[in-house]
């Protein structure tokens, strides 16, 4: 075709798509299947016995081109280990008035603890509820989880945990001197609780601790 008849070309793809059938989505009424690959809200995953698979790394922080995450790690002790090996994130934060979705924090991710899920009905009214925190972001506990803090299966280290060893019968329940730990409100119910800011950024004002 030459090339001065471009443009009703293009017209015509115009043209044509005026008699195709309309499609409307009746959201929220019905609502259309996702993808299975689909970035959603992030989800921090637990071990089959219920440990955090999160060990406070703050890669995914440092890969946020966003500046939308902020984690603080800590030092697992015998009285209360929250994950295998020697760190957990005490504190982690996604912004999701900055989030744009991208995925770069799971590729960076070393233990596979943030994935992301197939939910994206994220809206709300208040801008503090856009800031999730560790509990609404952790994953419910599965049949034959226990809550963390407890210890490790005898005989186990953090590296069966990562070679897929450790299974749920092994679930070690903590000690009578601890604590119990509380289940995490569901989502809808504690998305309205007024979450802490997301922190001080420090000197280098970056997203994560320098270490």
């Amino acid at each position: 075709m030459p090339e001065f008849l471009n443009p009703v070309r293009g017209f015509g793809v115009t043209f044509a798509t005026m008699f195709k059938k309309v499609l409307t989505e009746e959201y929220p009424e019905v609502k259309r299947p996702v993808a299975p690959r689909f970035h959603g809200r992030h989800q921090l995953n637990r071990h089959p016995d219920g440990l955090e698979k999160c060990i406070g790394c703050e890669l995914c922080a440092w890969a946020c081109p966003a500046d939308a995450i902020y984690v603080e790690g800590a030092d697992n002790t015998d009285e209360a280990r929250f994950s295998p090996g020697e760190r957990y994130g005490r504190v982690y934060q996604i912004n999701y008035l900055r989030c744009i979705f991208c995925g770069l924090c799971i590729e960076a991710c070393p233990t596979r603890a943030l994935t992301m899920t197939n939910e994206y009905e994220l809206a709300d009214d208040s801008r503090e509820s856009l800031i999730y925190e560790k509990q609404d972001l952790l994953a419910e506990p599965l049949a034959g989880m226990v809550l963390p803090p407890h210890p490790m299966p005898a005989g186990m280290d953090d590296q069966d945990y990562y070679a897929g060893r450790v299974t749920s019968d092994m679930a070690v329940a903590a000690p009578a001197s601890t604590e119990p730990v509380v289940s995490s409100p569901p989502l809808r119910e504690r998305a309205r609780r007024a979450p802490t800011p997301l922190g001080h950024r420090g000197a280098t004002g970056h997203r994560g601790n320098k270490r």
